[in-house]
């Protein structure tokens, strides 16, 4: 591992939201489940990139322990945000953090179709994550 990333003091990038998520009590599993963490180098931001090469996605920790971080600058993204991310995605490993938001009323379905209403349409299909979030949301309210 790189000498000046073992001696950076770094800020887990946490939301507000994000923190009233763990506090809740008890706090959804599928809420505190993931392989990976956003890092922000808070001392030295220049070397988030540091991060990815040392810890990052497909590096030798990661493929080790199977986990990683990614370096992130200080405009960490709020939960809706967060989560649209996930739906673009639209992986099956994202669903149950999804499904989980609105289950704990951390999320506005709302606030997410607007910020989806946001993407660019011809670089996203709009449509289809649109129905991918509605899915969600239906499961969600089906097992309260």
């Amino acid at each position: 591992m790189n000498r000046q990333l073992q001696l950076d003091h770094f800020s887990l990038a946490l939301h507000r939201r994000a923190i009233d998520a763990l506090r809740a009590d008890p706090t959804p599993a599928a809420l505190l489940i993931s392989r990976e963490v956003d890092l922000y180098p808070a001392m030295h931001p220049e070397r988030a990139d540091l991060i990815d090469g040392a810890i990052g996605m497909h590096s030798s920790f990661h493929e080790t322990f199977g986990y990683f971080a990614d370096g992130v600058g200080p405009e960490t993204p709020d939960l809706h945000d967060l989560a649209l991310s996930k739906c673009v995605a639209g992986r099956e490993k994202d669903a149950d953090f999804v499904r989980e938001l609105p289950r704990s009323d951390l999320l506005s379905a709302v606030i997410l179709k607007e910020r989806l209403a946001q993407l660019d349409s011809a670089k996203y299909p709009l449509e289809h994550i649109g129905v991918w979030i509605d899915r969600r949301n239906s499961e969600a309210k089906a097992n309260p």
